[in-house]
């Protein structure tokens, strides 16, 4: 297999041998460097929340009667108050991320632009985590309308390169939480599929006109069964609502930078005219829901999309068939039931420190103000007394915190509501993390563990039989520790495990299972300089946005290592230009040269490209040095025939990227189409020689095919990551 992929590398780039002539740019002057970052706020700072037995340590935000945020306060002018007890402030700072970029003025989004290559995010790096929770159990056809819009705007104009984001519907499957991403591409998927849930709570509307409810009976019997029937339907997709929002924030627990979940929802109610107490089931999985927020550190806002509604008569109502006493009752429970839905969310955002966003027809407006609302806050800690963990008649006690401001004049403190009496060092105690857990929980981090080395390659390809998703997962021998046996052999075990997501959340493909390695003593060096390289194939039926995500524990060290990759498969039968993944490696500068012009069965190929002379520099791995060679290959789809020539008339460019920044765009160059069989997949390729002046790092390759033959060109773009090494 590698041999076969490597020939065809070879006939690839001989295709346009000449974009080897350019050289690659130095390395950018330090000036142009990353500034250093000891003016940041340290992980720790970001860490905000702590309940130990011998710390209380939570965030709170203070602003003026306008609104204004305040950030000059003194110890001395706050109270801390746990049950209304005041506690002695053991620490109090105040921390400022980086100033607002929503300020700034949006630049003009360019649909003609070519895209640009994600930058690959490492923890802490990250400045932001947001999860926008889409609650499709509870959002009305108009809703979700208005939801889309506004989430296409923000990822345009407001998700920077350090934003860590995802978003998730409710009503998703599993695979939603491992969207956390910088990459747009990937956002604007997951933009595509919020759509109205038929079978969620939410109607057409914000709410049903009068007059076209179906004539119910006069039995009383039979209108408190519909009644009841309603409730509880309406109870069972609010609780699902919670359980999705209680998964997002476990998911966010361990993440970096300022967290923060902004959950667009019709609403849910918790309190009505009939139980002035509330709802038990919701009030307690609200109450856990907002202490498991409060202990991850994570502000929850909540946004009304249905703006600011007439709750009067409209033109939609019916009252043909109505008295005027029905009228009036039925405008009277809509109104109750509007304003009552919008209970849930704000005790959602006042128990998290977070804000709500109701009756205001500006969505994009409130997420805006969300960016703006984290720029800062205060952290303040208390030693709490020994009682604060005791259980009272043997049940766990809720402990309500507050902050009074003792400066004179108005001021809104917005923070976190209290805690459960429990420590965390307990509940890390209670929480056993068995392989199982370490292997899940490697899986679904959005960063990638390195205790052992993963490098996964997911490349879509099509022929006549149709899509698959390709990948290559590279594993580092030197990250598994062996046991040498009776007989001389050397083993390892480990266990592996891969999930193919879908679009919507759901499990394409999966499989798990424990690899016992035994290898020859006489071959173990040159194994453990090669590494393991395992090839998976996915069929593909249905265009979308996948991403396979893999993870490894071994079994003898206890090491995980974890890697996923974001797969665009398009839909070609729409006769749109499209590019398969984009496969790469390296050769040295000499067997360049031998390949040149060669044919690609000659055996002298063959022998120069030996892959056990460059290990790390194959396709799975990508890992190259200075002075090397780097080659790519590539399928064209649907390229049009030109009516002069009765061929393809397309054109090639390659660039170069390195952390975002264009470090190398080389000249567009014509692509010739002689000796292909089938036109509509063309075999395309080229390479680039890796000049003496690029510093060690990640960069990207893209490449770009621009299709000429009609009026109006096509353009499509492929990137692949690699590394230069020392």
């Amino acid at each position: 297999m590698r041999k076969l992929v490597i020939a065809a590398l070879v006939m690839f780039y001989c295709v346009t041998i000449s974009l080897s002539q350019q050289p690659l740019p130095s390395a950018p002057a330090p000036s142009q460097q990353p500034k250093p970052d000891n003016q940041k706020p340290t992980a720790e700072d970001l860490d905000v929340v702590k309940i130990t037995t011998n710390l209380v340590q939570i965030d709170a935000v203070v602003t003026d009667k306008k609104g204004r945020r305040i950030t000059d306060l003194r110890p001395d002018e706050i109270e801390m108050l746990e049950d209304g007890k005041s506690q002695k402030v053991t620490n109090f700072s105040y921390v400022t991320l980086e100033p607002t970029r929503s300020e700034a003025r949006p630049q003009p989004i360019d649909k003609n632009a070519l895209p640009t290559p994600p930058v690959k995010l490492r923890p802490e790096q990250v400045r932001r985590t947001i999860a926008l929770v889409v609650d499709d159990l509870g959002l009305s056809f108009q809703s979700a309308y208005y939801v889309r819009n506004s989430l296409k705007k923000f990822v345009d104009q407001q998700v920077q390169p350090d934003d860590l984001v995802a978003i998730i519907r409710t009503g998703g499957g599993i695979g939603a939480l491992q969207q956390f991403t910088s990459d747009k591409r990937q956002l604007y998927a997951a933009v595509d599929k919020v759509k109205w849930n038929p079978i969620g709570r939410g109607t057409i509307g914000a709410f049903a006109p009068l007059g076209s409810e179906p004539v119910k009976s006069d039995n009383e019997n039979d209108l408190n069964t519909e009644a009841d029937l309603n409730e509880f339907r309406e109870d069972v997709f609010a609780t699902g609502t919670l359980g999705a929002l209680n998964y997002v924030v476990r998911g966010l627990k361990d993440l970096p930078g300022r967290k923060s979940i902004v959950l667009f929802s019709d609403g849910f109610r918790i309190f009505n005219r009939n139980d002035p107490l509330g709802n038990s089931r919701l009030l307690y999985a609200l109450r856990n829901l907002t202490d498991l927020a409060n202990r991850a550190a994570v502000v929850i806002y909540t946004i009304d999309p249905r703006g600011l509604q007439v709750l009067g008569l409209t033109a939609a109502d019916s009252t043909a068939n109505l008295s005027p006493q029905q009228v009036e009752q039925q405008l009277s429970d809509r109104r109750s039931a509007f304003l009552d839905s919008q209970d849930g969310l704000s005790y959602l955002s006042d128990r998290t420190g977070g804000l709500t966003f109701k009756n205001n027809n500006d969505i994009f407006g409130g997420l805006k103000k969300v960016i703006e609302d984290q720029e800062g806050y205060y952290l303040i800690g208390y030693r709490p007394d020994d009682s604060t963990f005791d259980r009272v008649n043997g049940r766990v006690k809720f402990h309500h915190i507050s902050l009074k401001i003792k400066r004179a004049g108005k001021y809104n403190v917005r923070m976190r509501s209290g805690f459960f009496g429990v420590s965390d060092e307990l509940r890390t105690a209670a929480s056993v993390q068995t392989p199982e857990r370490q292997l899940v929980g490697a899986l679904m981090s959005p960063f990638t563990s390195s205790g052992v080395h993963l490098r996964l390659t997911s490349l879509f390809v099509n022929t006549e039989q149709g899509s698959t998703m390709r990948s290559l997962l590279h594993i580092d021998a030197r990250d598994l520790e062996f046991t040498k046996e009776p007989d001389g052999m050397h083993k390892a075990v480990f266990d592996l495990i891969a999930i193919a997501f879908g679009d919507n959340g759901q499990v394409v493909e999966q499989f798990g299972y424990t690899q016992t390695i035994k290898i020859k003593d006489e071959n173990f060096a040159r194994a453990l300089n090669n590494g393991f390289t395992y090839n998976v194939a996915i069929p593909i039926k249905k265009a979308g946005a996948y991403q396979l995500r893999t993870a490894l524990r071994d079994q003898a060290s206890s090491r995980l290592g974890s890697a996923t990759q974001f797969i665009q498969v398009p839909d070609i039968k729409k006769n749109k230009l499209q590019l398969s993944g984009l496969l790469i490696r390296g050769l040295t500068m000499e067997a360049w040269r031998k390949g040149a012009g060669l044919d690609s069965n000659d055996d002298r190929t063959k022998s120069a490209i030996d892959p056990d002379a460059l290990p790390n520099s194959s396709p799975a791995v990508r890992q190259f040095k200075t002075g090397m060679a780097l080659v790519y290959g590539l399928a064209i789809y649907n390229a049009q025939i030109d009516k002069a020539t009765g061929k393809p008339n397309l054109k090639l460019q390659v660039r170069v990227f390195k952390n975002g920044e264009q470090l190398f765009a080389g000249k567009e160059l014509p692509f010739d189409p002689t000796d292909q069989k089938d036109f509509k997949r063309l075999s395309a390729g080229g390479g680039i020689s890796l000049g003496t002046s690029m510093p060690p790092g990640e960069y990207v390759l893209q490449i770009i095919v621009t299709d000429m033959a009609k009026e109006k060109p096509q353009i499509a773009s492929q990137w692949m990551d690699f590394e230069i090494a020392q």
